[in-house]
């Protein structure tokens, strides 16, 4: 990914912490003949100083089978982003777009084991189920066995990370406080965290 020096983020606990609040992202790999792409929800795990990230797709998606032609996959995590007007500068200037974007590059390996493929989905549940009321451990064991035959578990041991966070810190103090309070005044979300991440950005 093109990222210039001024965007590049390296602090490895913001980027997991990203990562961790943008987990429904891209899988990139190639069939041989061509880029292919599912959006899925994917987690990221730290054991010592090895990156996971671990998820699943449906056994109908046929890009697990791609997984043997790929020694390196990527994953595109992807953060808010919206529109920079570039009438928020006290100069003439052009618009923009300001964003935050990860990509995680590793080696794939397919999860046959059913334990394995088991805690992955479980610790997902665990996750966003936070009061409790739904559970692996309730359900029907046959139903899981079922559910877990039509899906095909994963993991991706991290190679390297790209961080690209272009948050208008090429912008003097005065136009990227102008920009934060314009960004503000919009009733869109999105325009809300990329004001919030231009603020913690530059404190």
């Amino acid at each position: 990914m093109y990222i210039p020096k001024l965007y590049r983020e390296e602090d490895k606990a913001k980027i997991l912490e990203f990562i961790r609040q943008n987990d429904f992202a891209i899988l990139v790999t190639y069939d041989g003949e061509k880029p292919v792409a599912s959006h899925l929800l994917m987690e990221i795990v730290e054991e010592g100083e090895t990156l996971f990230i671990n998820g699943h797709m449906s056994r109908a998606n046929s890009q697990w089978k791609t997984f043997e032609k790929n020694p390196e996959v990527l994953v595109i995590f992807h953060g808010a982003h919206t529109y920079i007007s570039p009438t928020w500068y006290n100069h003439v200037n052009v618009p923009t777009w300001n964003y935050q974007s990860v990509h995680v590059y590793g080696t794939p390996r397919l999860i046959t084991d059913y334990d394995e493929a088991y805690s992955i989905l479980r610790r997902l549940v665990e996750r966003y189920e936070t009061n409790g009321h739904y559970k692996m451990e309730s359900l029907p064991q046959e139903f899981v066995e079922k559910e877990i035959k039509g899906i095909m578990a994963f993991q991706i041991e991290v190679t390297r990370i790209e961080a690209n966070y272009k948050l208008s810190q090429n912008r003097k103090d005065e136009d990227h406080a102008n920009i934060i309070i314009k960004l503000e005044e919009r009733t869109d979300d999105l325009s809300h965290a990329v004001a919030e991440a231009m603020r913690q950005q530059r404190p």
